[in-house]
């Protein structure tokens, strides 16, 4: 008898299949940490022109007072375009969406960095006021979308992360970048990171349709709730506040004996590392109880703006009070985006809108209101004045999150 050897099968390994969506929709903390980016690049876009503000005007031939512009035009329409993209782009999905955003202000930041002239500039900064809005009014419930239940405090925390990264490392890193190599570059290399985020959200996020179209009408029927009127009032005193003093921090600084611009510049640093700190701790705490953590947070920002006018004197004591300031700020964005959330719960993308118009608008109205202060009585009036305002926020009326009423 002979024996035949069976022929060795070989099996073919199967191809390797292409990502899909649902893979996409396995990896939502890749998504968030994209999200981040995004905030990270509309806020860096938003602040450069801070630190290149003489650069910019002698390049433009223009004063400061009215490069200065640059930066009060797009948060003034960033009010408006926060409620009014969402019911432009109706039930477009919002990857899609983000993803035009990213190229339309990486287009605003390659206008800039090519602009012969100086209303050039502010025909990009429009644009890059619209992108604001937007990103804001979009992105911002998306964290708690794509990572339900108890991690959308943090999710929610790691997207508004790009705002505090942006101060302490973006507009840092761009004025570094504009003083070595000129303006037109650092707004060149913001088109380049804008482009890169655009990528990145293409590549990360699932599809994400919308969950309801967002029409004009639905803004009445929200702020017809006290609840979300009184949470919009509280985030309008407590920015405004904010503002009116921060903007003009650096010459409340430089008042006290010994403080040079290094130690400003460090002062400020350590602010901006508070603030990523706070942003991340100021989740964790609203994750439960937004409402109250919003209200402490003003309590504590207000207590520490109005005494950083009697501790002008003493530089160890005007260090400490900036390091909490910077802590209890880092928590706000956070805090009343999921307060306003759970307030609304049948809107959220609207309640975001309404979030970023109203945050954006008090931005401008406490930088003109610091600047009017600070130009008459000084900046102690300047101080007590923030101090107040985020003091009162925290006595607005409200209601928690069990629905239990509280007292203001």
């Amino acid at each position: 008898m002979v024996f035949r050897r069976t022929p060795h099968l070989r099996t073919r390994r199967p191809a390797r299949r292409p990502d899909t969506p649902s893979d996409r929709a396995d990896r939502p903390w890749a998504a968030v940490g994209m999200l981040a980016g995004a905030t990270f690049a509309v806020v860096t876009t938003e602040m450069l022109p801070v630190g290149l503000l003489t650069s910019l005007g002698a390049g433009l031939d223009v004063s400061a007072g009215t490069a200065g512009l640059a930066v009060t035009l797009p948060g003034l329409v960033a009010a408006v375009a926060a409620p009014l993209l969402p019911v432009a782009v109706r039930r477009a999905d919002r990857r899609s969406v983000l993803c035009a955003l990213l190229l339309l202000l990486a287009a605003a930041n390659l206008l800039t960095a090519l602009a012969p002239a100086f209303p050039v500039v502010l025909a990009a900064r429009l644009l890059v006021g619209v992108c604001m809005g937007g990103v804001w009014a979009v992105a911002a419930g998306l964290g708690a979308r794509l990572l339900p239940g108890p991690s959308a405090g943090r999710a929610t925390a790691l997207v508004f992360s790009g705002i505090a990264v942006a101060s302490v490392l973006g507009v840092p890193a761009g004025t570094f970048l504009g003083a070595a190599a000129g303006w037109r570059t650092a707004f060149a290399a913001m088109t380049g990171c804008a482009l890169l985020v655009a990528a990145g959200l293409a590549v990360v996020l699932p599809p994400l349709p919308a969950e309801g179209a967002v029409r004009l009408g639905t803004f009445p029927r929200l702020l017809g709730a006290a609840r979300v009127r009184w949470l919009l009032v509280t985030i309008a005193l407590l920015v405004t506040g904010h503002f009116a003093a921060y903007t003009y921090v650096r010459p409340v600084l430089e008042r006290t004996p010994g403080t040079g611009p290094g130690l400003v510049g460090a002062l400020l640093l350590g602010y901006g590392l508070a603030g990523v700190a706070g942003n991340f701790a100021g989740g964790a705490l609203a994750a439960r109880r937004p409402r109250r953590a919003l209200r402490l947070i003003a309590a504590v920002l207000g207590a520490v703006v109005v005494l950083l006018a009697p501790a002008g004197g003493c530089a160890a004591g005007s260090a400490a009070l900036l390091l909490v300031w910077g802590l209890a700020y880092g928590g706000v964005s956070v805090s009343g985006q999921r307060a306003l959330t759970a307030a609304a719960p049948e809107a959220p993308e609207a309640a975001s809108a309404l979030f970023a118009g109203v945050f954006n608008a008090a931005i401008a109205l406490g930088a003109l209101a610091g600047g009017r202060l600070a130009d008459g009585p000084g900046t102690t009036a300047v101080l007590l004045t923030g101090g107040v305002l985020a003091g009162l926020a925290a006595l607005t009326p409200g209601r928690d999150e069990r629905g239990a009423a509280t007292s203001p």
